[in-house]
């Protein structure tokens, strides 16, 4: 039996896309750890909006405020081992996974599990910088980043390559919170109409606000090729920081926060009924 047929026999024997019921199970609680973290960001980018200085409202401020807490250790080791079983979920559902659609829109919705492993990965591998240092979490921010695809011949393409990318992400998010195509992702035929439509609201903000953090992340990187100037690039906390700069101030920016914390509310739903 060559490894694809067992890969596919393990998803067909299994309540959803992942490769085996132990990960499942650990990508389920990862998810549910994703979830928390989104809730922290939010809570941070509240502090922002008013005035209250605290962590940064990134990944990255949301796992030092875990590790400061009484078995922080423990709870982000749990955590890290949790996301990279969801991630592997996600390779395996953008390889095999979505049967239940077809054409395009099977196409779009292994596009976007190729992007939830990369961004539950990459949380992973901050999680783990963090454990391994026994210290705050080191993360290469976006601006070294920048100035490093800047050093390399044809960096300005690049930059603005990796920043239409995102902005490409963006609107692929916000046409699923939009459609709420995200529910088809989830069993929710046992579940009250009331249970519905309240994950379905939390699904809808959370993209969306997501998508408007993100797209912000593709400007200020597009930016920084248009001008050759990494300082101009940023990550979520530099996103959150620039809504908070407009002229709708801090409300917009408290708008994405309770967004924010939307999506880490549906994270805990998605993790008990998702099939993908």
């Amino acid at each position: 039996m060559t490894p694809l047929v067992s890969l596919r026999r393990l998803v067909r024997e299994g309540r959803s896309d992942a490769p085996g019921q132990v990960v499942d199970t650990l990508g389920r609680i990862g998810l549910v750890g994703y979830g928390v973290v989104h809730v922290l960001v939010a809570w941070l980018a509240l502090a922002v909006a008013f005035g209250i200085p605290d962590a940064p409202p990134d990944p990255q401020g949301a796992v030092a405020t875990i590790a400061d807490t009484p078995g922080g250790t423990l709870a982000l080791a749990l955590l890290a081992v949790g996301l990279i079983a969801f991630a592997l979920w996600q390779v395996t559902a953008a390889a095999i996974g979505f049967r239940w659609v077809r054409g395009g829109e099977r196409l779009r919705k292994r596009s976007g599990a190729v992007a939830k492993s990369i961004a539950t990965g990459g949380l992973a591998v901050l999680i783990v910088d963090s454990l391994v240092d026994h210290g705050p979490a080191r993360q290469t921010t976006a601006q070294s980043l920048a100035a490093g695809l800047l050093a390399l011949p044809a960096g300005r393409l690049l930059l603005g390559t990796v920043a239409v990318v995102i902005l490409v992400l963006a609107g692929m998010m916000t046409y699923t919170g939009v459609r709420r195509t995200f529910m088809g992702d989830l069993d929710v035929r046992r579940l009250g109409r009331t249970a519905r439509r309240a994950i379905e609201w939390l699904g809808v903000l959370g993209h969306l606000s997501r998508a408007l953090a993100l797209a912000v992340i593709g400007l200020l990187a597009g930016g920084a090729a248009l001008w050759a100037d990494p300082d101009r690039a940023g990550g979520l906390d530099a996103a959150l920081y620039a809504l908070g700069a407009t002229w709708l101030g801090a409300w917009l920016l408290i708008v994405v926060a309770v967004g924010f914390g939307a999506f880490g509310l549906f994270c805990v739903a998605d993790a008990a009924t998702r099939r993908a």
